[in-house]
């Protein structure tokens, strides 16, 4: 009796360590780390670029998840040959050249004001300059100034030198009416919209800033699409929800907020639908574009701000924890 009842016990226990070790197997690889790989794998030497360098970058450097340092001091050599190779300017009309890499440099860790021998945070240091590209110069100029608490170097070439209030007051100089912001005309912007409530997002204090976020929040609250998600230019896009969810986390906005919570769908749910089996994430929900790249990193680079937000670390753009 004692032994038949000690055989049956070890078939139990041995069926459970069988679907534990199942349940192990078949345990999905979490979203941010498969899209991890998948951006690791398509891009082995990132470089000063839009999709495929900076962007690429700052969303790695700031997932939490482990990447290899020589991956990151690729990329910071390719940078510094690039700067070198153009005499420091990135560009004569476009002041987001400089932030976006401003931004990649203070997630590795790494001094824009000293790169390759140039200060990158120089031409955000010219007030007309960089509010003349249009409102995205001003959004990123203020990201990238505030990622390290950054001061604005004294431009001796600016005709107006700018300061971080003089940006604060060009966004809220743009807000329309109702609320929201918009590149141009006069309906709001989803993505504009939730760019501008990143960057003002440390002005909070502020009660005009204070006003004009709640009024952003509203709107963008108004245009989520009954199935969590946003179209921006006509189509339904992963891009549109990728800034809202920043957007979010960067005001603290639970993303289950019920404000942002349409038949019971978050923004979070409504993004992981445009995720693929490799990794990559597309554009459209019908994959038509195929694997977009852009797509991919700015998803990547939410689902990063998500992990920041779940586990209390500083948020995405705030990168104070790294400049420590």
């Amino acid at each position: 009796m004692k032994s038949a009842h000690l055989k049956r016990l070890s078939a139990v226990l041995l069926l459970l360590a069988m679907l534990v070790s199942l349940a192990a197997c078949g345990k999905e690889e979490p979203p941010i780390e498969k899209t991890a790989r998948y951006l690791q794998a398509q891009i082995s030497e990132p470089t000063c670029a839009a999709v495929g360098g900076d962007w690429l970058v700052f969303g790695l450097a700031r997932s939490g998840l482990k990447v290899p340092q020589k991956y990151f001091d690729a990329y910071y050599k390719n940078v510094e040959d690039y700067i070198v190779s153009v005499d420091g300017i990135l560009s004569r009309k476009k002041n987001t050249e400089y932030s976006r890499v401003i931004l990649a440099m203070s997630a590795i860790g790494k001094n824009p004001t000293n790169v390759a021998g140039f200060n990158l945070l120089l031409p955000l240091g010219d007030f007309d300059e960089t509010v003349r590209q249009g409102i995205n110069g001003t959004i990123f100029a203020l990201l990238a100034l505030d990622s390290g608490n950054y001061e604005i170097p004294e431009n001796p070439d600016a005709a107006v030198q700018a300061t971080r209030q003089m940006y604060v007051d060009e966004l809220l100089a743009r807000a329309l009416p109702d609320g929201g912001w918009t590149l141009t005309g006069g309906e709001p912007d989803v993505d504009i919209t939730a760019m501008t409530l990143q960057a003002l997002a440390k002005y909070r204090e502020q009660p005009e800033v204070e006003a004009a976020v709640e009024r952003g929040l509203a709107v963008l609250s108004s245009l989520q699409e009954p199935d969590g998600g946003y179209v921006s230019w006509g189509s339904s896009n992963s891009e549109s929800v990728a800034q809202v969810i920043v957007a979010l986390t960067e005001l603290g906005v639970p993303l289950d907020d019920e404000r942002f919570t349409k038949n019971g769908i978050t923004v979070e749910d409504a993004l992981l639908r445009f995720a693929q089996e490799n990794g990559a994430f597309v554009h459209v929900r019908d994959g038509s574009g195929g694997d977009d790249g852009m797509a991919t990193e700015q998803a990547f680079y939410a689902l990063a701000a998500i992990h920041r937000a779940e586990t209390g670390e500083t948020t995405l753009y705030d990168m104070t924890d790294v400049m420590q």
